[in-house]
């Protein structure tokens, strides 16, 4: 596997997981205080499109790692739950960095 499949994931996973920290704030901003709706609709636009290609970047990772289902399943939904994206991405990085060690190094002409 190649070190760039990992490093792809590891940067969607942490935009992705501060932009749901961001979105959240802006959803405390709108209904909590009854301002910023216009900043609220931006950043949950951004954030979806964010997420859609985080999940693709997780499941190359996980189909190249050959998780389980359960796993590619806890991982992809990490990302919509706050903070948990940080926890599971150093677990992800842990689990798969031996992986990438062991891969034969090519050469490209």
């Amino acid at each position: 596997m190649k070190r760039s499949v990992l490093t792809r994931y590891r940067v969607m996973a942490y935009v992705t997981a501060v932009m749901l920290l961001i979105l959240c704030a802006c959803m405390v901003a709108k209904y909590g205080f009854d301002t910023g709706a216009d900043l609220t609709l931006a950043v949950s636009q951004v954030h979806g499109v964010l997420f859609m290609i985080y999940l693709v970047f997780a499941f190359d990772l996980g189909s190249k790692a050959k998780w389980p289902f359960g796993k590619l399943l806890w991982v992809l939904a990490s990302g919509t739950i706050p903070l948990a994206a940080f926890f599971v991405e150093r677990g992800v990085r842990a689990e798969v960095e031996p992986l990438v060690a062991d891969a034969p190094v090519t050469v490209g002409a």
